[in-house]
């Protein structure tokens, strides 16, 4: 089973592409908070990259900015390129990425005021505060 449910805001604006093929498709990275402190006291962010295709790939670059919050259920999918070396007479190498493929998209807040709670988790703090 292969299944992910990922709720963040978008790190950057989302940039709609087409492919040789006419499908749309858009590649955004979600920031996440983690749910706990490191050593230092402070939540660190995870960036996790997110792949949409056709509608949900459009509606996304039209409605959704940097900074807003939305919510993602898809699936992880690995994929591999090459890379040729600097060193001609070297092998290429080879990449790997894992990515999240979405197959829904919900599209939660537009970005708002944090509270400057210190004892708060900035993600948790937004989601209640969107109800």
């Amino acid at each position: 089973m292969n299944h992910v449910i990922l709720v963040g805001r978008l790190a950057t604006d989302p940039i709609l592409e087409e492919t040789s093929t006419g499908k749309k498709r858009t590649c955004v990275n979600l920031a996440i908070p983690r749910s706990y402190r490191n050593a230092d006291g402070v939540y660190e962010t995870d960036f996790i990259r997110i792949v949409l295709w056709n509608g949900m790939a459009s509606n996304t670059k039209e409605y959704c900015h940097q900074g807003d919050m939305i919510g993602i259920k898809g699936r992880i999918q690995n994929r591999s390129y090459e890379v040729e070396p600097e060193n001609k007479e070297e092998k290429p190498i080879t990449k790997y990425i894992t990515e999240v493929i979405a197959e829904k998209v919900s599209f939660i807040s537009s970005k708002t005021s944090i509270p400057d709670d210190e004892d708060s988790n900035p993600l948790e703090t937004n989601i209640i505060n969107c109800y």
